[in-house]
């Protein structure tokens, strides 16, 4: 059944390779598509095509995608998908879904909420400093991951003795060993989200399709500020995704970059 799956969603060549080229390829490159607040930001678009350290990471993620038949993934994720009443929640626009790497979608959603933190600075006025709802995105970001890891693995503890192949319960059959790949799986799952994430946001800023979260700040200048300071901190969060362990580190390297 899950060959099938797959199988079903393979036909979905052009949209992939689409979000290979404006994720992966063009921010890293000249490219007629990329386009940033310029002049303020043109310093910042060089260096990103000069960063060999970048370019190696965001390469390891480009194979990732390419690869790994992990999940079936939206492809598309952000919070203009979502649709969310006070009694359901709704995903559209499914068409770039694939089978593909199951950070992708978790960090697409992260990343895009972490664009947004770093945009509220550029709407604040003295009517609203927009420090509430600073607060309320952090811990959006915080719940998302917590509340997705605590799903997953409790579905994992239900469903261990199931027909999956990667981790035979004959095998992983002790509660200790178990909690040992599962700690494991979700690290790598972690780094890997926060790497997507990562690479989201910085074709946000320096790619083609920005976000209405700063595309609405009304100031060229005040935007390009905002837009810095996210992509600061995407650029580390590529780099050194792997020294992350919990998302409260994360909060707090958010909260750090823009105290300074």
């Amino acid at each position: 059944m899950a060959l099938c799956a797959v199988a079903e969603f393979c036909g979905n060549v052009e949209l992939c390779r689409l979000t290979e080229q404006v994720v992966f390829s063009d921010p890293y490159k000249v490219s007629e598509f990329n386009r940033w607040t310029s002049p303020y930001l043109d310093q910042e678009a060089e260096d990103v095509r000069v960063d060999n350290d970048l370019k190696l990471e965001v390469a390891e993620l480009k194979s990732m995608f390419c690869e790994r038949a992990q999940a079936l993934v939206h492809g598309d994720l952000h919070t203009g998908s979502v649709m969310v009443t006070h009694d359901s929640t709704q995903v559209i626009d499914p068409e770039f879904a694939f089978y593909g790497p199951m950070g992708f979608d978790i960090g697409a959603f992260l990343g895009n909420l972490i664009l947004a933190f770093f945009a509220q600075d550029g709407h604040a006025d003295q009517l609203n400093d927009r420090k509430a709802y600073k607060l309320w995105i952090l811990k959006t970001i915080e719940d998302t991951w917590n509340l997705f890891q605590k799903k997953f693995t409790t579905l994992w503890n239900e469903h261990q003795d199931n027909s999956g192949e990667a981790y035979l319960s004959a095998i992983y059959n002790t509660p200790e060993v178990l909690l040992l790949a599962q700690k494991k799986y979700m690290k790598d799952l972690f780094h890997d989200s926060l790497g997507f994430g990562a690479a989201k946001m910085i074709r946000r800023i320096v790619g083609v399709a920005h976000v209405e979260d700063f595309e609405s700040i009304g100031s060229a200048a005040k935007r390009a500020h905002c837009e810095r300071q996210a992509l600061q901190f995407a650029k580390r969060l590529l780099k050194d995704r792997r020294e992350f362990q919990t998302i409260d580190q994360i909060i707090l390297a958010i909260q750090q970059l823009t105290i300074r």
